[in-house]
């Protein structure tokens, strides 16, 4: 997408809602959101694309990998919402922040992991690149933070994907992520990068721990659970 000067407009932070179709129905999963998030009150927030949706948690999806084993053992304590969104941007997940998804909550953490999906070519939506997806990231964090100023924000490294090391979005992930934790530092966030923990010592992405290269396994999920366990905030 480019102006009118011919520069190209990063799509990657200008909100729009549903791009593409996937095994669940967008609208009423927002729908959904808005109508548990007060009954819910979370403690934790979890924003995201499938990889989180697909975790487990409320808003309910018949769509979850894995047995919830992973899931329970981190968050069965507290109270969380799910706002993962199969094949969500950065631009979607603008997008819901700003029609309600986080209005009037009072999260003690929120943990973002996001930017996976911009690195693909549909053709609803252009790949974008690291920088590109660093931006949204920002932008996201900028709503967070006005909607739920006293959250301790993480921010999740984004997963490794494609079996082998040398696959060019393995490079291009590795940018993002530089971007991101640098985002992290700069404005006191958590960085948390659990790539080096899901992969094999040679590099590669088995399909034990990514069965598609891409979504966790139950494998996969209990990595994600152990980073996060000595983060989540101190019960009362």
């Amino acid at each position: 997408m480019t102006n009118g000067s011919g520069e190209t407009i990063n799509t990657a932070v200008i909100p729009v809602s549903k791009l593409e179709d996937d095994s669940y129905d967008w609208w009423a999963r927002h729908g959904q959101v808005l109508s548990l998030q007060r009954t819910i009150d979370p403690e934790v927030v979890l924003i995201g694309d499938s990889i989180t949706h697909f975790w487990g948690g409320e808003p309910g999806t018949e769509a979850v990998h894995g047995n919830r084993e992973a899931w329970n053992s981190v968050f069965a304590p507290y109270r969380v919402l799910n706002l993962g969104f199969g094949w969500d941007r950065t631009q979607n997940v603008l997008w819901r922040l700003d029609h309600g998804q986080l209005d009037g909550l009072a999260p003690k953490m929120v943990v973002i992991l996001i930017g996976t999906n911009n690195t693909s070519d549909t053709e609803n939506a252009r790949a974008n690149g690291p920088e590109e997806i660093a931006e949204g990231l920002r932008a996201i964090c900028d709503r967070v933070e006005a909607k739920a100023p006293s959250a301790k924000i993480v921010i999740m490294g984004v997963l490794p994907r494609e079996h082998e090391p040398d696959h060019p979005r393995r490079a291009a992930i590795a940018e993002i992520n530089a971007r991101y934790a640098a985002i992290a530092q700069e404005r006191g966030y958590t960085y948390v990068d659990i790539g080096p923990q899901l992969l094999e010592a040679d590099g590669t992405l088995s399909q034990e721990t990514a069965p598609d290269y891409c979504h966790l396994s139950e494998r996969g999920y209990r990595h994600w659970a152990e980073a996060l366990r000595p983060l989540l905030p101190a019960r009362q």
